[in-house]
């Protein structure tokens, strides 16, 4: 099947019209899954807060529609933000480090965890998952272009840019490729597990009942079997 969001695609041109924050506040898992609903006449113009009015004139004029105001039941057009990690109370637990869509937070286990500026899109998605409450936003006040806005903060476009979504884009690509490479591998390692065990049962077991040793291995089997059918689901 070919990619639906692929250049020069309606879906691919909505795409590139998005902010890249991949915050889901549209509704949609990212970025691309909006703009393919809105490719599909599932999803309005108006979900992505981020983009502010301005996003929704950009989309508007990929669909060759009139724009509308951005619809409030999925946020409101705001400055630009970015997490700061409070790094007294932090536990190093990595649940931030799991939610955040373009791999802004550096940290590992147990250790203490911090944002890297550059890369955070501002998406809040790490600010539900803190069990501590350590994570916050602040407003980052300079234009793209790294004037001083003065005392009022630029929101939506205004304070974003086409690299930054670009870079966003391209972070959030390589994060969804590391994760899936990651389950994969975790995947494998557990199957090879349970290939060793179900091989190797007797060693594995305090069993000694050749009966009950094979009603086990049948339980195993089966497991296995539904696991590779959900797999393949």
């Amino acid at each position: 099947m070919a990619e639906q969001t692929g250049e020069g695609t309606v879906a691919g041109r909505l795409l590139d019209a998005l902010p890249q924050t991949q915050c889901t506040r549209c509704g949609y898992p990212d970025c691309a899954g909006y703009a393919q609903a809105m490719a599909r006449g599932e999803a309005d113009i108006n979900q992505c807060p981020p983009g502010g009015a301005q996003g929704v004139a950009r989309l508007a004029a990929v669909l060759q529609i009139d724009p509308k105001p951005l619809n409030p039941e999925f946020g409101l057009e705001g400055p630009r933000t970015v997490a700061f990690i409070d790094e007294d109370w932090c536990i190093g637990c990595t649940l931030c480090i799991e939610a955040c869509p373009t791999d802004a937070i550096f940290g590992t286990h147990k250790r203490m965890h911090t944002v890297i500026e550059a890369y955070c899109t501002g998406c809040e998605l790490c600010l539900p998952v803190c069990p501590v409450d350590c994570i916050q936003l602040e407003t980052v006040t300079t234009r793209p272009d790294g004037h001083d806005a003065g005392a009022t903060a630029p929101t939506g476009w205004d304070a974003w840019s086409a690299p930054l979504a670009d870079m966003a884009r391209q972070r959030y690509q390589a994060a969804t490729a590391r994760r899936t490479r990651v389950r994969a591998a975790h995947s494998a390692a557990k199957a090879a597990q349970a290939q060793d065990k179900l091989e190797n049962l007797a060693a594995h077991s305090k069993i000694t009942d050749p009966a009950v040793l094979d009603h086990k291995k049948a339980v195993i089997l089966a497991a296995m079997e539904r696991a590779r059918q959900r797999k393949a689901q």
